[in-house]
């Protein structure tokens, strides 16, 4: 099913029509770009716009997750110990805890961003005793980032005081059964975290 709204006719119209005429007669497919881009191409025609549903619903439900997850991180950011570590090196602390060794490389695609950005951090951690670096088993000329017990203190640490106020906030404001779509909630939010 379509949804037909009008629109206010932008720059660079020519004769009715805008410059995503090349949209033809269809809605474009979602692919893995933008949805937001794919939305701009939709077919514009004396000033009506036509949108699907299912773009529509699915649009409304990212600004939803955008929103909520957003919320929920600045809180979870409030309820963080004073004097702790920052927030990217807990997350580098995080990804040695649940995959296991890695190259500051390896580390800096799970976070998407160059090397070089994480140097300090890596450097910082090194520092405190937090992470090691030991000799890669098959490359000699790469290392290997390794969590060591302190780094382990750290994080569970950290996450402690987090956790306790996140399980005290869904027990005072959630049912049981909402408490369990939110469990099933974070496993899918992961994955879509992960995708490429």
């Amino acid at each position: 099913m379509l949804t037909v709204r009008p629109v206010e006719p932008g720059a660079g119209e020519r004769n009715g029509l805008t410059s995503t005429r090349r949209a033809r007669s269809h809605t474009p497919q979602l692919t893995k770009s933008a949805v937001w881009r794919q939305k701009s191409k939709q077919l514009v025609r004396g000033s009506v716009l036509v949108v699907s549903d299912e773009t529509d619903q699915l649009l409304g439900t990212a600004v939803s997750v955008r929103r909520a997850v957003m919320s929920l991180g600045r809180r979870l950011k409030l309820e963080r110990p004073p004097g702790g570590r920052t927030s990217l090196e807990l997350s580098v602390l995080g990804h040695l805890h649940r995959r296991g060794p890695l190259t500051p490389g390896g580390i800096a695609a799970a976070e998407r961003v160059q090397p070089q950005t994480l140097t300090r951090t890596l450097t910082s951690l090194a520092a405190a005793g937090l992470i090691s670096r030991t000799e890669h088993p098959e490359d000699g000329r790469r290392a290997l980032l390794v969590l060591t017990d302190a780094g382990l203190g750290a994080l569970r640490e950290d996450m402690a005081e987090r956790d306790a106020w996140l399980a005290a906030a869904m027990s005072a404001s959630l049912t049981g059964t909402e408490r369990e779509l939110v469990r099933l909630a974070a496993a899918l939010l992961e994955r879509v975290a992960d995708a490429v």
